[in-house]
């Protein structure tokens, strides 16, 4: 099922955040103010703030990278997928665009969970893989394609930088990735990931982008 090569704009880029104001413990370098558990809606200290630091990496090797920054979870978190998917509709020029939805893991029955990994001399959140299917209904005939998109970079990376990824989650919802066939959830970090371990990893996942 995974076989074959996979066919993807590798050259344009679509980042965006469902949760847009999913944030992270606040650090020396990256103090806020919270709007919530473990939110903000201070886009200088939420996922946004990640999603700025891969489009900047990922343009520094030549992609052209449009990052969407629209609030699709507040003032409501209820309906958040459907907001999101009105604006990444209307962002979609290519049916095989890339497509990245930025989140942080949510809170689990630890709130200082921490994913980490070290690279180098550097302390990184570590990344996740969040992919659906059809599983719950819903029409989704790319969910084959986006599950071999997201493997495939998962074994770059797992060459590159071993600790990077924590295991792929497969999902019977379809999280909006039905409308491309390289669209993926990467979950960046947890609730005790520190923004600067985020920042971190973005570096490595645009490189490891780029060598696929």
């Amino acid at each position: 099922m995974l076989g074959g090569d996979i066919k993807i704009n590798k050259e344009d880029i679509i980042i965006f955040h469902t949760h847009t104001c999913e944030s992270y413990t606040p650090s020396e370098n990256y103090m806020y103010e919270t709007n919530g558990t473990y939110r903000t809606t201070d886009l200088n200290f939420s996922v946004a703030r990640v999603g700025d630091e891969l489009t900047n990496q990922l343009k520094a090797y030549g992609y052209n990278v449009s990052h969407d920054t629209t609030y699709h979870d507040y003032p409501a978190y209820s309906g958040s997928y459907g907001r999101s998917l009105e604006t990444v509709s209307a962002m979609i020029n290519n049916n095989s665009q890339t497509v990245i939805d930025i989140h942080r893991d949510a809170i689990g029955s630890k709130s200082d969970y921490a994913p980490k990994v070290k690279i180098g001399e550097d302390i990184t959140a570590q990344l996740m893989f969040v992919i659906g299917t059809n599983g719950g209904g819903a029409e989704h005939t790319n969910w084959v394609e986006n599950l071999k998109y997201a493997v495939k970079l998962q074994e770059k990376a797992n060459e590159l930088y071993p600790g990077l990824f924590k295991p792929l989650i497969l999902r019977n919802s379809r999280y909006n990735q039905h409308l491309t066939t390289a669209s993926t959830i990467i979950e960046v970090g947890a609730t005790g990931n520190t923004l600067d371990e985020c920042l971190n990893s973005m570096k490595y996942l645009a490189k490891v982008i780029d060598e696929l």
